[in-house]
């Protein structure tokens, strides 16, 4: 099953293309991950359903269609996650926000949970985890863990930049979870970060080294 989504929308390529210099700045940075968030959950809502209802024009009644009644649910991974929330309430105001903090074992690389806090609807809601990078993809399976332990039924995961050996990683734990992405890089560095990447999401966002 072929569950990769690459927005290759030009106004999506070029954001990213800003968000990779390294003399963009915190303020810009962070500006430009919500707007590339915004992009790209357009795509991942766009099977959302319709219903069909009548509104009173000033001219006539217009038969129209609105979003039927399908509850979503945002769950950054902490703490970069968090520059994405902004963006994608813009479109979906109605969305709840779950919580889920990770941070990766230096020595390991394995993510470590600190912080899991859900609204208590969590498994009624469609669920889409947010995280700027897809590096090794061992935060984004905790976290779709973590949603399935919950109960939740139908997840999606987007993401900016990702790498091959996150997505691998992701499609052979969670082959039913559909990933959302800006682009797919190389791949990853002795480090594990994404190259050519961005650097440290987090660290840019937030303006801390």
């Amino acid at each position: 099953m072929n569950n990769l989504h690459i927005i290759d929308h030009p106004l999506v390529q070029h954001k990213i293309s800003l968000l990779r210099d390294k003399n963009t700045g915190t303020k810009e940075f962070r500006e430009l991950v919500s707007e590339i968030a915004m992009f790209i959950c357009y795509e991942a809502t766009r099977d959302l359903p319709l219903k069909e209802i009548e509104i009173e024009t000033p001219i006539a009644v217009a038969k129209t269609k609105i979003i039927s009644g399908r509850k979503l649910a945002f769950v950054p991974i902490l703490r970069a996650g968090l520059g994405m929330v902004d963006g994608v309430t813009a479109l979906v105001p109605a969305a709840k926000i779950g919580h889920i903090g990770l941070f990766r074992d230096p020595q390991t690389h394995s993510p470590v949970m600190y912080y899991s806090k859900m609204p208590d609807d969590i498994s009624e809601r469609d669920v889409i985890i947010v995280d700027p990078m897809l590096a090794t993809g061992r935060s984004a399976k905790a976290a779709i863990d973590e949603m399935k332990k919950l109960g939740v039924k139908h997840i999606k995961f987007m993401c900016i930049i990702c790498s091959p050996e996150g997505v691998d990683a992701v499609r052979e734990a969670h082959p039913d979870v559909e990933i959302y992405t800006g682009v797919m890089d190389e791949g990853l560095n002795e480090d594990h970060y994404i190259v050519p990447g961005v650097g440290d999401a987090g660290d840019r966002i937030f303006g801390t080294k």
